[in-house]
């Protein structure tokens, strides 16, 4: 239960930290209230179902960057991963389950049990916020050789 209050907690703070001068309101939400819905769903972007690792909660959320031309090391996740494209556009590589490519304003639930790899095939750097809804002692990334 305190992650799902966990989770809910950090996709409005995503959803006002986004939101843009013209706000429109969500059809649940209090009257006045200021929020954009960015992503609502069970599943991961490749229709994993999304599962947190045991232990106490621990959250973590950093700035992504990746430079033109840049890649990503192969690698999964351990735990649900939320990431909001926050300028650019990344392309990323799922092996046998295709590619796909996230542009500015767009928001995933990443793949977890699937290798995967970010490249930057752009002119100018992607920037994406990464929340990590992981546990104490748990990876957020795990590099896959």
């Amino acid at each position: 239960m305190l992650r799902r209050h966990l989770i809910i907690a950090l996709a409005v703070l995503a959803s006002y930290a986004m939101a843009t001068p013209a706000l429109a309101l969500d059809a649940n939400a209090p009257k006045d209230y200021p929020a954009v819905p960015l992503l609502s769903t069970g599943t991961t972007i490749l229709g994993e179902q999304i599962h947190y690792p045991a232990g106490d909660a621990h959250v973590t959320a950093a700035i992504v960057t990746l430079a033109p031309g840049g890649r990503t090391i192969l690698h999964k996740h351990d735990v649900p991963l939320f990431a909001y494209i926050l300028e650019g556009e990344l392309t990323v590589d799922y092996g046998t389950h295709g590619t796909r490519t996230y542009k500015q304003g767009q928001s995933l639930m990443e793949a977890m049990g699937v290798a995967h790899f970010g490249v930057n095939n752009g002119a100018q750097p992607v920037r994406l916020l990464a929340v990590y809804m992981g546990a104490t002692g748990a990876k957020d990334v795990t590099p896959v050789k």
